[in-house]
């Protein structure tokens, strides 16, 4: 089992409140991501959870079990950070099998640990390798397969692929969410990126300044998102927000027209991706809106355009920023 429970989870610096209080119940095999921009608090959560903060007040609980005061080896957990944490001198086995060295394992028992895990990520044919000769991906795979043999109650992964390029964070976004299907285990993933959030989660966690806006699956979020921070944070690209900030339209919901439509605006600049095209319009009062087109379009900077918002697809915020329901 790998039920975690957060039970109004305070963290303060002195004045510095960094987590006001946070409740949050995390399911046996779920995957959860928290997300939000840099200094929401997402790390400090999941740092508290691992227990390498302490909590000023609140509790966490582990399959029913308070262990606010226990100390991070105790909580059977496994940390995934951003730096791979290896340690450079030592083979990717060893590597692999340092936590279970630590712990007095049998060897016999390491062994069989070592070469199941190294199967199940690929990394066989690299046991015997220093890490300074594998690739970022191949590494992160190792310091995965170091949390592996530890067989915890959860995976904690800390922006993970933030080092990893473009391509390659593609490929590993997918491996993971492939592992997570395979093991079976509760994941915490913290990401700034809301593209990871979507395509991973079983439920996001959206943070702002250290409190929980909305917690849901990604397509919930996505259509029914609950204030102006949540509508304007999911979403690639983020959503427009019109008439003094009280309307808001995701640039995929909005229709284009050369003839007629509720807002006249023009073209100022296209963006050609091939499978979509992004149209920035200056719609007048109503500010600068992005339009996303499926394939190529035939507008281009200079052309008048009339906008029409999608039936059913316009969300509505009152004055403090918070979803008006329809």
């Amino acid at each position: 089992m790998g039920t975690i429970a957060l039970n109004k989870v305070r963290k303060a610096f002195g004045d510095a409140v960094i987590i006001p209080g946070a409740d949050l119940e995390i399911k046996n095999g779920e995957f959860v991501v928290f997300v939000g921009p840099s200094g929401c608090g997402k790390s400090t959560l999941l740092r508290l959870i691992a227990g390498l903060e302490d909590l000023t007040s609140g509790h966490i609980a582990i399959d029913g079990k308070d262990v606010t005061d226990v100390p991070p080896a105790g909580r059977e957990l496994a940390m995934v950070f951003q730096s791979y944490a290896l340690y450079p001198h030592m083979s990717v086995r060893k590597n692999i099998a340092f936590p279970l060295m630590m712990a007095k394992v049998p060897q016999a028992e390491i062994d069989k640990k070592v070469e199941k895990a190294a199967e199940t990520l690929n990394l066989t044919q690299y046991l015997d390798r220093k890490p300074g000769q594998l690739s970022g991906g191949q590494r992160q795979r190792v310091a995965i397969g170091r949390a592996i043999v530890r067989s915890p109650k959860a995976f904690l992964f800390d922006e993970p692929l933030s080092n990893l390029d473009a391509a390659l964070r593609v490929n590993m976004r997918i491996f993971i969410m492939q592992l997570h299907k395979d093991l079976g285990s509760t994941s915490i993933y913290v990401t700034h990126d809301q593209v990871e959030a979507m395509t991973m989660a079983d439920r996001i966690v959206v943070l702002n300044k250290g409190n929980i806006e909305q917690v849901g699956s990604p397509l919930e979020l996505y259509n029914h998102p609950n204030s102006l921070f949540v509508a304007g944070f999911i979403g690639s690209p983020k959503m427009n927000f019109v008439e003094g900030n009280s309307i808001g339209v995701r640039p995929e919901h909005i229709l284009t027209s050369d003839k007629k439509g509720d807002w006249e605006g023009t073209v100022k600049l296209t963006e050609s991706l091939g499978s979509d095209t992004f149209l920035h319009v200056d719609a007048g009062q109503r500010g600068m809106l992005t339009v996303r087109s499926a394939g190529e379009s035939n507008f281009k900077a200079g052309d008048k355009i009339w906008l029409t918002p999608e039936k059913g697809r316009v969300h509505r915020f009152d004055a403090n920023g918070k979803v008006v329901l329809k």
